[in-house]
């Protein structure tokens, strides 16, 4: 009897495992991207952007630049051949800017 009461419990906790598993979400690992910033210009936003990824701007250019959001979520100031982070925290559509060259633009989307 004792080697079926283990078998059971064996059985029931691997079915409660697996149920577990199937009404949990799976959880995206959350990823690095990259926007180089050259010539005057942002680089192309990378897509697939989730809440929880980090943006990492590096700026190439001789100049001082900024990646600002236009909602405020974000303002990232960068020397030249300097680096920064942003840490997408909400989904949505989020245009940005260089505030010292307002004619560079750029738009991240970031999905839920």
């Amino acid at each position: 009897m004792h080697t079926l009461d283990h078998t059971r419990r064996t059985v029931l906790l691997a079915a409660t495992a697996t149920a577990a598993a199937v009404a949990l979400p799976a959880i995206a690992a959350a990823r690095t991207h990259t926007i180089i910033i050259d010539k005057m210009k942002f680089g192309p936003s990378p897509a697939g952007l989730r809440v929880g990824d980090t943006v990492v701007w590096v700026n190439r250019d001789a100049l001082r630049h900024t990646a600002t959001a236009r909602n405020d979520s974000f303002d990232v100031d960068l020397v030249s051949g300097a680096s920064g982070r942003t840490l997408l925290r909400a989904a949505g559509t989020i245009p940005y800017i260089c505030r010292f060259h307002p004619g560079m633009t750029g738009v991240l989307n970031v999905a839920a």
